[in-house]
């Protein structure tokens, strides 16, 4: 197979979730982290053109192709959104925006995409860097906390998800939680619920099994571990209280985002 060289086009295109978001996306060479100048440039353009004021967070997610073995892909994918988030960095953004950067290794070939092998293994070896914008839930929801809430506010963070039947903090998750911890102390009035949700259950079910306890208390369990956390990051624990609200709340934006928790206001 000849050498793929390295795709040097930058693309923007907007998803359709109720939480608009701007997509970059940097193509690499086969088995490569380093990004050459024209991919650099592209990167800080991107930036650029984003109004900051409007900017409440960027994540970063690196990807490899099918080949190799999971380990060295998951290590090649890091240092992917590694050298993305230091040019980020090295250009003046600010790096307490970055609130994710995390490597997920392969991405399996989809055999019904219809496309050569060699154009998917292309597009699979790159990194995504996701624009999330300050608040676009409208009145009484936000996708993080103000520095003026009303009680019944509620807080939806799309940082802070669970893999699928877990209510295991991911290090991801955590990194958002150690910002909000920071948050939270600068703001020590604030009094709130913790609810937690799952997805992918079937309606005659409230809850969902958490792989770990057997027991049908999923949502409960990653409100119980968010709590958890924030008490081990010096949060008082009587300024929060935990709920887990089972299927009843879907976001309509799919699974991913169905696997959450949010803050309630209870008290300001």
């Amino acid at each position: 197979m000849s050498k793929l060289i390295v795709l040097l086009s930058f693309f923007i295109l907007m998803v359709s979730y109720a939480q608009e978001k701007k997509i970059g996306t940097v193509y690499f060479e086969f088995d490569k982290y380093a990004i050459d100048p024209i991919q650099e440039q592209n990167i800080v353009d991107f930036v650029r053109e984003i109004d900051t004021t409007k900017l409440e967070s960027i994540q970063i997610y690196g990807y490899c192709d099918d080949r190799g073995n999971n380990d060295y892909n998951l290590k090649l994918s890091q240092n992917r959104v590694n050298a993305v988030r230091e040019i980020l960095i090295a250009n003046g953004f600010n790096k307490s925006r970055i609130v994710i950067v995390e490597g997920k290794g392969r991405v399996l070939i989809d055999a019904h995409s219809g496309t050569s092998l060699e154009d998917i293994r292309s597009k699979n070896r790159r990194v995504d860097l996701l624009i999330v914008k300050r608040n676009s839930f409208g009145k009484g929801m936000y996708n993080s906390f103000q520095d003026h809430h009303e009680v019944g506010d509620r807080i939806f963070l799309e940082n802070i998800f669970f893999e699928l039947g877990s209510s295991q903090l991911t290090e991801s998750s955590k990194i958002e939680l150690n910002r909000i911890a920071g948050i939270l102390q600068k703001n020590k009035n604030i009094e709130f619920e913790i609810r937690g949700h799952v997805c992918c259950t079937p309606n005659f079910y409230k809850d969902a099994i958490d792989r770990a306890t057997k027991e049908r208390k999923l949502s409960l369990n990653r409100a119980r571990n968010v709590f958890k956390y924030l008490i081990s990051k010096n949060v008082n624990s009587l300024r929060m209280s935990f709920k887990g609200l089972g299927n009843q709340f879907p976001l309509g934006k799919g699974d991913d985002y169905d696997r959450r928790v949010e803050f309630l206001i209870t008290k300001n």
